[in-house]
C-alpha cells in the first residue's frame, strides 16, 4: 500500500485529520504551565496567606473577644451581645464620637483647599517648583507624632514660642495654657493637622493635574477664560477622582486620629478632647475592659466603612 492510499483510505490518520477529527490524546502538545489555573493560585498564595494571617485572623479573634468580658489579664466568659448593647447606651462613647465628627468637619475642608492651592502653586515647571514641593511635603514626612512632641514644648505657658509670638503681637499676655482647655486644645490640634497634612493632598492632586492636556488650557485661553474659570470648569472636573480619594483619605485619617491627641492633651481636660479611638484606648488599657473596647472598635469599623461607601456613592453620582 502506497503513502497516497494511506492518506485517502477511510479510517486512516490522514482522513481523520481532513475530516476534522482530533488527533489522539497521546499526540497532543502538553498545555503550557502559564495557562494552568493552578499557576495563578500559586502566584497569589503568598499574598493571600499574609492577608489571612495579618487581617482575617485578627478580625475573627476581635469578633470573638467582643462577645466576652475579656479582662486583658485573667479568665473570661461569654456575655453575648452585652458589650454592644452597653456601647450604644454609653454616653461617653457618643460624646467621643460627636467630638470626632466635629474635629473631622473642622480639618477636612481646610486640608483639601490648602492642598489644592499648594498643588496649583507647584504644578508648573518654573525654577524652584521642585524645592517648594519638598518644603510643602516635609511636614507630612516628619509625621504628626514628632510634630506633636515639638508642639508640647512650644505651647507651654510663659516659655513656649507660640505664646511669645502672640504676646509680641499683642494678642495674648503670653501665659495662655493652650493644652489645658478643651476649645483652645482643639484649636491647637486642628491648626497642627491643617499645617502638616496638606502635603499629602498636594501630591495626590498634583499627580492628577499633570495629566490634564495642555491643549485644553490653550483652548480656554483663546476663548478668554479667566484663571478661576479654567480651574472650576476644566481642572476640577478632570481631577475629581483624585479629589474624592483625597477626601476619603482625610476623613478616614480624622476618624482614626489618636497620636496627636494622646501626646498633646491626653483627651483632656476631662474628656473634652477625647476622640473615639482615644475612648477605645482608655476602655481597653486604662479600665482593662478589652471585650467592651473591641466591640466599640468593630462598631467604629462598620461606621467608617459606611461613611466611605457614602462618599463613593456621592462622588460617583456627581460624575454621572
Amino acid at each position: 500500500m502506497t503513502a497516497l492510499d494511506a492518506t485517502t483510505r477511510p479510517g486512516s490518520l490522514g482522513s481523520r485529520r481532513e475530516e476534522g477529527v482530533p488527533a489522539p490524546a497521546s499526540r497532543r502538545r502538553p498545555r503550557s504551565l502559564t495557562h494552568r489555573p493552578a499557576t495563578g493560585v500559586l502566584l497569589v498564595a503568598p499574598a493571600l496567606a499574609l492577608v489571612a494571617f495579618f487581617a482575617l485572623a485578627p478580625l475573627v479573634l476581635a469578633l470573638f473577644i467582643s462577645f466576652t468580658n475579656w479582662p486583658l489579664i485573667g479568665e473570661y466568659r461569654f456575655v453575648g451581645l452585652d458589650n454592644y448593647l452597653q456601647a450604644v447606651q454609653d454616653p461617653g462613647m457618643w460624646k467621643a464620637l460627636r467630638y470626632t465628627l466635629l474635629y473631622t468637619g473642622i480639618v477636612t475642608g481646610p486640608i483639601l483647599l490648602l492642598g489644592y492651592g499648594l498643588a496649583v502653586l507647584v504644578r508648573s515647571n518654573r525654577r524652584g517648583a521642585t524645592v517648594l514641593r519638598t518644603i510643602f511635603f516635609l511636614p507630612y514626612v516628619i509625621g504628626l507624632t514628632t510634630l506633636s512632641y515639638m508642639l508640647v514644648l512650644e505651647a507651654q505657658p510663659d516659655s513656649g514660642v507660640l505664646n511669645r509670638i502672640l504676646a509680641g503681637l499683642g494678642l495674648t499676655d503670653g501665659s495662655t495654657a493652650w493644652l489645658l482647655d478643651g476649645v483652645l486644645g482643639t484649636i491647637v490640634l486642628s491648626a497642627l493637622v491643617i499645617w502638616a497634612v496638606p502635603g499629602l493632598t498636594m501630591i495626590l492632586l498634583l499627580s492628577a493635574m499633570q495629566g490634564v492636556p495642555a491643549e485644553v488650557y490653550e483652548a480656554a485661553d483663546i476663548d478668554g477664560a479667566s484663571w478661576l474659570r479654567r480651574e472650576w470648569s476644566i481642572t476640577v472636573p478632570i481631577i475629581r477622582p483624585a479629589i474624592g480619594m483625597s477626601l476619603i483619605i482625610s476623613v478616614i485619617g480624622s476618624f482614626l486620629a489618636f497620636n496627636q491627641f494622646f501626646i498633646l492633651t491626653k483627651g483632656g481636660p476631662g474628656t473634652d478632647t477625647t476622640t473615639i479611638v482615644g475612648f477605645v484606648y482608655n476602655r481597653a488599657f486604662v479600665e482593662l475592659q478589652l471585650g467592651s473596647a473591641t466591640a466599640i472598635s468593630l462598631i467604629l469599623v462598620v461606621f467608617t466603612a459606611l461613611v466611605t461607601i457614602a462618599q463613593f456613592v456621592l462622588l460617583r453620582g456627581s460624575d454621572e
